[in-house]
């Protein structure tokens, strides 16, 4: 398994995400806040597609962070990612990334 690493560069975020085939989302939670995640078309109902500038409007808003991984240890391309505050120890940003 390859090394978890985290940005807030939205090019970044946005090429890993389409390279999986993924689509900005937030779970559509009536009267809460915008939850982000990434939908990789696999019918999760709850999930609403929002656009992008919508998307890393509420990542910078909220100070988020994304955690993702590029490689399963099978060698494949890992779909694992979450949204993490950017103040949580070891989601500094890997310098350039």
């Amino acid at each position: 398994m390859s090394e978890a690493m985290t940005t807030s560069n939205h090019e970044v975020i946005r090429a890993w995400i389409e390279a999986r085939h993924g689509r900005p989302a937030v779970v559509a939670a009536p009267g809460k806040a915008a939850t982000l995640r990434v939908d990789f078309g696999e019918g999760d109902e709850d999930l609403r597609p929002i656009e992008w500038e919508d998307f890393f409007k509420v990542l910078d808003d909220n100070n988020l962070a994304f955690v993702h991984q590029d490689m399963t240890a099978e060698g494949s391309p890992s779909r694992f990612n979450e949204f993490v505050p950017r103040s949580d120890p070891g989601t500094e940003d890997i310098a350039g990334y």
